[in-house]
C-alpha cells in the first residue's frame, strides 16, 4: 500500500450553501428504509434540485409510510406485482439511487441499480471486500454512471477545514495521528450491527470515520498491523491499527462496539497540533495549537444533519456529466476495500459474501 490516496480531498464548493440548486432536478430513489435512510431523507429534501421520488421496501407498509413522511411520489414494496427494489429500479423515472441496505447487499443492490441504468449513491462501507468494490467500479465505468461511496464525513466543513490545515503546513510535518469512534452495542445475533450474514462489526460500520482522519492527512500506509476482539459469531466488536509510513509517521485507530470512548481525533505535527471537538465524524469545533501559543477554536455550523454536503456533490457531479466525484474518487474506495480486506485477514474476520 505505497500508492497515496487519490488528491484533491478539498471540497471545491465547499463555500457554497448545499442547498442551493447547481443545475436541472434529479429524481431520487431510495433504497431501504431503516434509520441512515431516513437521515439522509431528512436532508435530501433541503436540496433545490433534488426531487424525492420514490422509496423501496419489502414491506409495503414502510414504504407506504417512509414515502408519506418524506414526500416521495412512489412507495414500492414486495407483492404480487414483484420486488419493490426491481419495480424502482424499472421505473425510467428515476435517475439516482441511494443504496441504504446492509453492508452484505451493498453489492447486489448497486449492481443492479447500475445495470438498469441509475447513478449510484451507495452507503459506506461501500461493498464487503475489495472483489466486490472493484466489480461495482468497473460496471460503472463501462456503463458511463455516476458511482460513489456515501463517505458523508468526508464533505462536512469542519473535516475539510481539518485537512486543509494539515495539508498547509501550519502544524509542520505531520508525525502521528490518533482517533477513535465507539459505544456499547446491545448485543443481538440478528440487529445488524452484530449479524455476520450483514457484514456486521466494528470494522465496516465505524472504523471508515477513524480511519477517514489517517487518509486525510497522511494517506495510505505502508504497513497496517491490527488486532482485535472477536466475538463468538466471528464478529469484531472492537479493533485497533497502527498504521506505519516509510517517513516515521503512526496512525492509532480504535473503534468498539462495547465500550464509550472520546471520539476524538488529533493530528500531531513538528510544528503543533489539532484536534477535534465533538463526534469525530462530525466536529462542530477544532482546535489548534502551535507550539506553546494560545490555542485557537475554529467553529462550523453544519446544514441539515450533514448529509447534505455528500448530496450536493453527487448532485452536482451528475449535472456536469461527471461519473465519480473528484472529491471521494473511487479509487480511494478500492484502496480502502483493499485495506479492510487485509485487516479482517488479520483478525480472522469473515463473512459469507466471501466466498460468492
Amino acid at each position: 500500500m505505497s500508492a497515496p490516496i487519490a488528491k484533491p480531498w478539498l471540497f471545491s464548493q465547499s463555500d457554497q450553501d448545499p442547498r442551493s440548486a447547481t443545475g436541472a432536478t434529479l429524481r431520487w430513489g431510495v433504497i431501504a428504509t431503516g434509520a441512515i435512510a431516513r437521515a439522509v431523507a431528512q436532508d435530501l429534501v433541503l436540496l433545490a434540485d433534488a426531487e424525492l421520488y420514490a422509496v423501496s421496501s419489502r414491506s409495503p407498509d414502510l414504504a407506504d409510510s417512509f414515502a408519506a413522511e418524506y414526500g416521495f411520489d412512489k412507495a414500492y414494496g414486495d407483492d404480487d406485482g414483484g420486488r419493490g427494489i426491481h419495480r424502482l429500479l424499472a421505473d425510467d423515472s428515476v435517475d439516482v439511487v441511494y443504496v441504504a441496505t446492509p453492508h452484505a447487499q451493498h453489492y447486489e443492490v448497486a449492481l443492479a441499480a447500475l445495470q438498469a441504468g441509475k447513478h449510484v449513491l451507495c452507503e459506506k462501507a461501500l461493498t464487503i471486500n475489495a472483489r466486490e468494490a472493484a466489480e461495482l467500479v468497473a460496471v460503472a465505468r463501462s456503463k458511463k454512471l455516476f458511482l460513489m461511496e456515501a463517505m458523508w464525513s468526508r464533505f462536512l466543513p469542519s473535516m475539510q477545514r481539518a485537512f486543509q490545515i494539515a495539508g498547509s503546513g501550519e502544524l509542520g510535518t505531520v508525525q502521528w495521528v490518533t482517533a477513535d469512534l465507539g459505544f456499547p452495542a446491545v448485543y443481538s445475533p440478528t440487529a445488524r450491527l452484530w449479524a455476520r450474514d450483514d457484514g456486521g462489526g466494528a470494522l465496516l460500520d465505524l472504523t471508515v470515520y477513524p480511519l477517514l482522519w489517517a487518509l486525510g492527512t497522511l494517506g495510505l500506509p505502508q504497513t497496517v498491523s491490527a488486532t482485535g476482539t472477536l466475538n463468538d459469531d466471528g464478529v469484531d466488536a472492537q479493533n485497533a491499527l497502527t498504521l506505519g509510513y516509510h517517513h516515521g509517521a503512526q496512525a492509532q485507530l480504535t473503534s468498539s462496539l462495547m465500550a464509550f470512548g472520546p471520539r476524538a481525533a488529533t493530528v500531531a505535527g513538528s510544528l503543533g497540533y489539532l484536534r477535534t471537538i465533538g463526534s469525530v465524524n462530525n466536529p462542530k469545533e477544532i482546535l489548534v495549537r502551535i507550539g506553546m501559543e494560545e490555542p485557537r477554536i475554529e467553529r462550523f455550523d453544519v446544514v441539515g444533519r450533514g448529509y447534505t454536503y455528500e448530496l450536493r456533490e453527487v448532485t452536482r457531479c451528475i449535472q456536469q456529466g461527471l461519473t465519480e466525484s473528484p472529491v471521494m474518487p473511487l479509487e480511494d474506495s478500492l484502496n480502502v476495500m483493499r485495506l479492510f480486506d487485509g485487516v479482517r485477514a488479520q483478525l480472522g474476520v469473515t463473512y459469507p459474501n466471501d466466498s460468492h
